[in-house]
């Protein structure tokens, strides 16, 4: 069974279409912010997802909307390409080193969406990306994909290295926790996620 899922979404702020595979697939990512493009595909090369996005953004007013909204709809895309869930590990977490950073990530595909989110950020911009729009983007997808999702940076000095390992661990976790490993067994009491 092939999972993955194409999505469009069109607002008077942003027009965002995600195709994603979680089985791997091509990568392109196309937002209009550097940085983001440059997270995006960081994410997509370490959980080992297919992924193409293009996102028009409204870029006279700031990065805010293009991050959020890609946020929204790849989570909604992440939720439908794991169909019933069936054998899916369900659970993944990593710590992530990048330089002086260190970044923790956590995460249940529960079907009870839940952010927390513990960051600081000693640069306020990495380019056009303002670094505040991290936990925006990934309460955006945790909200959309009914994931439970755990981040942390423990430490560092350069906010880069900071939003990096927390992409990257996000990625990891996320790998893991879809992965296949179950036959068609669903990893709850309750029979379903």
């Amino acid at each position: 069974m092939e999972r993955s899922a194409f999505l469009e979404r069109k607002t008077k702020e942003t027009e965002v279409s995600v195709e994603l595979s979680l089985d791997g697939g091509q990568i392109e990512i196309s937002t209009g912010v550097g940085f983001f493009d440059h997270m995006l595909t960081s994410f997509a090369v370490h959980s080992g997802f297919g992924l193409r996005v293009k996102t028009v953004g409204d870029w006279h007013v700031d990065c805010h909307h293009t991050v959020e909204d890609t946020g929204i709809v790849l989570g909604k895309a992440f939720e439908e390409a794991l169909g019933d869930k069936g054998g899916i590990c369900r659970y993944g977490s990593v710590f992530i080193p990048m330089d002086e950073a260190l970044g923790f990530a956590a995460a249940d595909i529960s079907g009870r969406p839940f952010l927390v989110f513990h960051a600081d950020f000693p640069q306020e911009r990495i380019g056009d990306f303002d670094t505040c729009m991290t936990e925006e983007f990934f309460r955006a997808f945790a909200m959309n994909s009914g994931v439970t999702l755990h981040l942390e940076c423990k430490y560092g000095k350069n906010s880069h290295h900071m939003v990096e390992a927390l992409f990257k661990a996000a990625a990891h976790a996320l790998s893991k926790a879809a992965s296949v490993e179950n036959g068609d067994f669903i990893l709850s009491s309750k029979g379903s996620l």
